[in-house]
């Protein structure tokens, strides 16, 4: 009997030392996989992207804005012509 339990024991520390290994690889293999991501000009390119869009959206709103004033503008000279 104290032989099983022997073996037991041993299969139990050999089942607990692969899974502490196992443990050890996966933080490394996170920690090298969070390196690479963060060196990664993905996450700046975006950021340019997001910058270009937004000063584009703003540039068109600006010029349809404008001319908008100026079709307002003929549409009210045309209306009312100025008196000589």
């Amino acid at each position: 009997m104290s032989v099983m339990n022997t073996a037991r024991i041993h299969d139990k520390q050999k089942l607990k030392s692969y899974w502490e290994q196992r443990i050890v690889q996966h933080s490394e293999h996170m920690g090298e996989e969070e390196n690479r991501v963060g060196s990664s000009a993905l996450a700046r390119l975006r950021e340019q992207w997001v910058v270009r869009l937004d000063q584009r959206n703003r540039h068109q709103q600006c010029f349809f804005e404008e001319r908008i004033r100026r079709a307002e503008k003929m549409k009210h000279s045309v209306i009312s012509p100025e008196s000589p």
